[in-house]
């Protein structure tokens, strides 16, 4: 990217919360539902004379999340009519916040945050069927959380890693799964290029909806208004969008302005005093926020001394989360131990499960069938006890995966106990020195990686059961 310009990146974010009914009305809230405008009545299809009523678990869900971000949470506040025609908004406008939104600053990913409010999702739209277009009422309703960044943001990563935290806590307060390829999460950037240090002209690019789309568009962005500058042409202040096979924004429309919308408060809905419902005051959410995000990364690696990355997967995995913890149940007295499992866990458990876990239904009960965390927990204490070699725990993990059983039981019967008997190895370790002489000739040359051949021949030779310490020193002995 051109050193001469600065980019300057805000985000409008978009997450359906989890609620058993929509936003303003009892119709359910079930974004897995396939068959069009079943969940739906005459509040959230527009019907003239309907009056809404406000979801309280949505507003407890916005006002949790303002918490964990260390927002200032609303004493007053109120909903808003935005005005616009869209055939996805049965009514003709959108209830939504404007001047008092549930939550104001805060910040996550050392991102400060304008502000976080409450509105009803439109419906969906299908442009796909010829010369018409369909539309389902389903989602029409459903809450809708929008979190709007400050313009604080200067790479396309950066707007990422940024969007990748937020669902994350999302799922971790139980606020939204903030699936992106469902839709459950959509995310909007406000792009901004300019070589001097005033603002740019602003494109917002709509509706990414992966976090490789995120990164893509607006690096595309980017470019495309330093390209424009360099041959002194203006960017355009519009509405664009992203076409993933192209790899390429495309116009959608001039952007609206806020005064567009003709904001007014919705004079269907009562205004709100949230200092007089007492489960929404600050120390009540305080005590229902779980460990967050980057309270679990920083426990990891500081109580139990993982690296950054390791620590990575248990915190954005519900499963290797889940299994992770149940693991620390029976080896957290022991922080070697500890390490063992983590290293076992990512290195041969995640791929030996790789394809499990692309599966639909509860996939944590599935690896757990396989291998349990209280079996792989006696594995690992079989490693450190020198019961077993490294290659011999490799090849019962897998032996236990493929059909379960007690890590115990598998070494004996497959042989894999570690033998440690000199005698015994030192009939292994002359077998194979009298069929690797090339190698016995390259180490007595100074080829050091020769002897590790060598031990490798003889752990393959015993099926990982000899002790490769005294592999070692009796190779040595017999090798000066």
């Amino acid at each position: 990217m051109d050193k001469k310009y600065i980019t300057t990146i805000g985000l409008e974010i978009h997450a359906e919360l989890k609620t058993n009914t929509k936003m303003f009305c009892a119709c359910k809230n079930d974004t897995e539902e396939k068959k069009p405008n079943v969940n739906i009545c005459p509040v959230c299809t527009g019907h003239p004379g309907t009056l809404p009523v406000i979801n309280k678990e949505a507003v407890r869900k916005v006002l949790l999340v303002g918490k964990a971000l260390g927002g200032t949470l609303a004493d007053f506040t109120e909903f808003d009519r935005k005005n616009y025609f869209y055939p996805d908004i049965p009514k003709g406008y959108q209830i939504s916040q404007y001047k008092y939104p549930l939550v104001s600053g805060g910040s996550l990913n050392g991102v400060a945050i304008t502000r976080v409010h409450l509105e009803e999702d439109t419906a969906k739209s299908s442009h796909d069927t010829g010369d018409f277009s369909l539309v389902d009422f389903n989602r029409s309703g459903v809450p809708l959380m929008e979190l709007v960044t400050e313009p604080v943001i200067h790479s396309a990563k950066e707007a990422s890693d940024f969007a990748k935290e937020l669902q994350l806590l999302l799922q971790y307060l139980g606020a939204g799964d903030a699936n992106l390829e469902k839709g459950e999460m959509r995310v909007e950037a406000n792009i901004s290029v300019s070589d001097t240090d005033k603002f740019g002209t602003k494109v917002e690019v709509k509706n990414l909806n992966s976090f490789k789309a995120v990164e893509k568009a607006i690096e595309y962005e980017v470019n495309r208004h330093i390209s424009l500058l360099e041959k002194g042409e203006k960017v355009i202040q519009e509405t664009r969008g992203w076409d993933e096979n192209k790899e390429a924004t495309f116009s959608q429309r001039l952007k609206e302005n806020s005064h567009d919308y003709r904001y007014f408060p919705d004079p269907d809905l009562p205004k709100l005093k949230l200092s007089q419902i007492d489960e929404f005051s600050g120390e009540s959410l305080k005590k229902e926020l779980p460990e967050l995000p980057w309270q679990r990364r920083e426990r990891y690696v500081t109580e139990y001394a993982l690296k950054p990355e390791e620590a990575e997967i248990y915190v954005g995995s519900p499963v290797w989360k889940r299994f992770f913890e149940e693991v620390l149940k029976f080896v957290s007295e022991d922080k070697s131990l500890v390490k063992l499992s983590s290293n076992y866990i990512t290195s041969d458990l995640i791929g030996l499960s790789k394809d499990l876990l692309k599966t639909e239904g509860d996939t944590f009960l599935s690896l757990t069938a396989k291998v349990s965390p209280k079996s792989f927990s006696q594995l690992i204490k079989m490693v450190a006890k020198k019961d077993i070699s490294s290659r011999g725990a490799k090849d019962i993990l897998a032996f236990m995966y493929a059909s379960g059983g007690d890590p115990e039981v598998i070494a004996k019967e497959k042989d894999l106990i570690q033998k440690s008997d000199e005698g015994t190895i030192k009939i292994l370790v002359e077998k194979v020195l009298a069929s690797n002489e090339k190698a016995i000739a390259e180490y007595k040359a100074g080829k050091a990686s020769a002897l590790q051949f060598l031990i490798g021949q003889g752990m393959k030779e015993s099926k990982g059961s000899a002790n490769p310490e005294i592999l070692k020193k009796l190779f040595l002995e017999k090798l000066v």
